[in-house]
């Protein structure tokens, strides 16, 4: 859905009498419009609840479908959450991000309301652990396409926004799906600018969900933006194996997904015990052990050796490119019937690994790929990411 274009008012500007200060590239919509997109804020319209409030499903007077976020009044703390989320959106502008129409805000009536794109068809989570993937269980090409469209966002924020952003909240139920599965990342509410300079940590209060937030943060509180990857790396990891970040219903020592997965990611042998039971064995193995490298690298214990979401995205796509080359090769050739099956081994000498850093550097996810690693890269510019 496409923004509304209005003439930007002056940063200063107030719309109303209470209401906070208005960025200046955010759409500020009336109250009314926004009851009235809801029917009055009807319960048949609730799409979510949550600690934040409620999300409503609406159309505005334009005809353009919303959710609209209802945010409990949280006071000062609160308000401010609001601002951050207004302005991080107002600036941020990226296909796998959710995009922000527009706001209201009212000190004075304890007020605050978000207008986003609606994003129709659920969340990672609903599908994942949810009611909507009971009967037809995300395949492994949604799984993989969900992936990257979520790396991309992160790398975005993280490498071609200005100024940078870690998202800090990043987890399954926080990125949302179209109807053809292609995932926008959402919820800002927790997002912190990027430190720049020699210091590469932010010292911040401990927020986030459990299960999702990495270990150097929670114990120390020092904010990176490798802790994003460390999150990204548990929602890959419910992707291949189906689980919960944190589930007690487990078996005892089985409860957190991350120490669960951990040794098993480290035995090629062991890697089939990751694979979710709803795939019903329908995904290549070799990409499925491609995959599990890349999570295996994100959620490395030190931040130093996960790699950067930029290198993710490279890793992910070249994931989907070698499969549609070999799928290619199959189809036009009857000679090299075992292409798929012998092309890639776990081992690598290392000459092609697409991580700079850490263990991974030595660990390559493709093994003498016919691939054009440039071609990737040019075509990454080109579309941005």
């Amino acid at each position: 859905m496409r923004d509304v274009k209005k003439r930007p008012r002056p940063v200063d500007a107030v719309p109303a009498a209470g209401s906070l200060p208005h960025p200046t590239s955010t759409r500020f919509l009336a109250y009314e419009e926004l009851k009235a997109a809801t029917n009055n804020f009807e319960p048949a319209s609730i799409l979510g609840e949550g600690g934040f409030g409620k999300v409503f499903k609406g159309v505005l007077s334009d005809g353009t479908a919303v959710a609209i976020k209802r945010l409990t009044s949280g006071g000062q703390q609160g308000d401010k959450e609001f601002l951050v989320e207004v302005e991080m959106l107002s600036r941020l502008h990226h296909r796998n991000l959710v995009k922000l129409v527009g706001y209201y805000s009212n000190r004075d009536s304890s007020q605050n309301l978000l207008c986003y794109e609606l994003v129709p068809n659920g969340s990672l989570e609903a599908w994942l652990h949810g009611p909507l993937g009971v009967n037809c269980p995300l395949d492994w090409d949604a799984r993989m396409k969900i992936a990257l469209d979520a790396a991309r966002g992160l790398a975005y924020l993280h490498e071609d926004s200005q100024p940078c952003v870690i998202h800090r909240d990043f987890k399954a139920s926080n990125i949302l799906l179209e109807n053809n599965f292609h995932a926008k990342v959402a919820d800002f509410g927790l997002a912190k600018q990027a430190p720049e300079g020699r210091v590469n940590y932010l010292s911040t209060r401990v927020m986030g969900t459990f299960g999702y937030v990495a270990p150097e943060y929670a114990m120390t509180g020092h904010l990176l933006v490798k802790s994003d990857v460390y999150s990204y790396g548990v929602v890959l990891l419910e992707l291949l194996t189906g689980r919960k970040p944190v589930d007690m219903s487990q078996p005892s020592g089985q409860e957190n997904l991350v120490t669960w997965a951990r040794p098993i990611l480290r035995d090629k042998d062991r890697l089939e015990e990751l694979v979710d039971p709803r795939l019903g064995g329908n995904y290549p193995n070799e990409d499925f052990v491609r995959v599990c490298t890349i999570a295996a690298a994100c959620v490395a214990p030190e931040a130093s050796q996960r790699p950067t979401m930029g290198e993710v995205v490279q890793s992910l796509k070249m994931v989907q490119r070698v499969t549609e080359y070999q799928d290619s090769v199959l189809t036009s050739s009857t000679n090299r019937p075992n292409l798929r099956q012998s092309s890639t081994t776990f081992e690598s000498d290392g000459t092609s690994s697409i991580f700079s850093s850490g263990p991974y550097s030595g660990l390559s996810v493709f093994d003498n790929d016919t691939i054009s690693r440039t071609a990737v890269f040019s075509e990454d510019l080109h579309e941005g990411r």
